[in-house]
């Protein structure tokens, strides 16, 4: 039983939670509910109107484990912001890889030539959404074709916001320089700036990212300086300060083992790293620490400290009645 989404956002390993819904993405949260209780009336087994048995089957299980994990990420307050913070980071590299970018619905491709591009959006993803689960056949077709609009949306926006610029002057400006003044000593120079522009470009987009992890750690807000790491080490994998951030969140979340991953990832680039150095310390002190201490933590891994845990509060508890 297939559930494969792949068109659109899903082709940047992002699960489109707005294309699994049929609703645009700036819809506010009421109409996301209506919208999944529609849905939910459609798929579910007990009112699914579908009169083949495997349909009905697949149904119910796209109900399940597909459209009620998407609503999900809107019920909460909190999970729509991280959900809000996802988009916003899958936005920027909507525009990075816009040049390798494909669309092959009409819909998407119309949407992108579009003068009032807004109000298109939106009625095509209404338009799509009224047929989106009237069988089975074309489900996730219709959601395919959802993402791509929501794609071409995100890189109309970054393009009217301007987010989609900068990555265009440095590489025109740079030829008309060398060939007004390429006899000068001091133009041969000017024209190898440009050259360097691209890597310091990609490293002020991690550096950028850092900056706000550290501001959402600063304010103990370690959720969302997680996604920031996240999406950094998805442009530099191997980023020491990146690694060393992340096990610092993960610390400060009570994940001991996550943060000693990321700390050991950090100091394989580099063993210097303060950060990484400083969690490999708090460690190390937690890790000493819990061994004078009943029903404290103790080496043997997650599993081990939740059942430790557990049993020493326990009896813990029984000796104190």
């Amino acid at each position: 039983m297939s559930f494969e989404m792949t068109k659109g956002l899903f082709k940047l390993d992002f699960t489109d939670q707005h294309a699994i819904l049929g609703v645009p993405l700036d819809a506010e949260f009421n109409d996301i509910r209506k919208r999944y209780m529609k849905i939910a009336r459609r798929l579910h087994s007990d009112t699914c109107p579908f009169e083949d048995e495997a349909d009905k089957e697949w149904a119910n299980q796209f109900l399940s484990k597909v459209v009620n994990p998407a609503y999900n990420k809107f019920s909460k307050e909190s999970d729509r912001q991280e959900y809000n913070l996802l988009i916003a980071a899958i936005s920027k590299r909507v525009a990075k890889e816009q040049p390798k970018m494909q669309v092959e619905s009409e819909a998407a491709k119309q949407l992108a030539s579009a003068k009032d591009w807004q109000e298109a959006y939106k009625t095509a993803v209404n338009q799509l959404a009224d047929k989106q689960y009237e069988s089975v056949d074309q489900a996730l077709d219709v959601i395919n074709q959802i993402s791509e609009l929501n794609m071409i949306y995100l890189l109309r926006k970054e393009r009217m916001t301007g987010g989609v610029q900068p990555t265009q002057p440095p590489a025109k400006p740079a030829t008309p320089a060398t060939k007004a003044t390429t006899t000068a000593a001091k133009p041969a120079a000017a024209t190898s700036a440009p050259q360097s522009s691209p890597p310091k470009s990609q490293d002020s987009l991690v550096e950028q990212s850092c900056r706000r992890a550290q501001g959402f750690m600063d304010s103990k807000n370690y959720a969302k300086a997680t996604l920031e790491l996240r999406e950094a080490q998805k442009r530099e994998p191997k980023n020491s300060k990146c690694h060393a951030m992340l096990a610092m969140c993960y610390f400060q979340q009570g994940k001991a083992t996550m943060a000693k991953l990321e700390m050991q990832k950090a100091l394989a680039s580099n063993p210097e790293e303060p950060v990484a150095l400083d969690v490999k310390k708090k460690l190390e002190q937690q890790a000493s620490g819990a061994k004078g201490k009943k029903g404290g933590d103790k080496p043997g891994g997650f599993l081990g400290n939740l059942l430790d845990g557990f049993l020493g509060n326990l009896l813990g508890g029984g000796k104190k009645k």
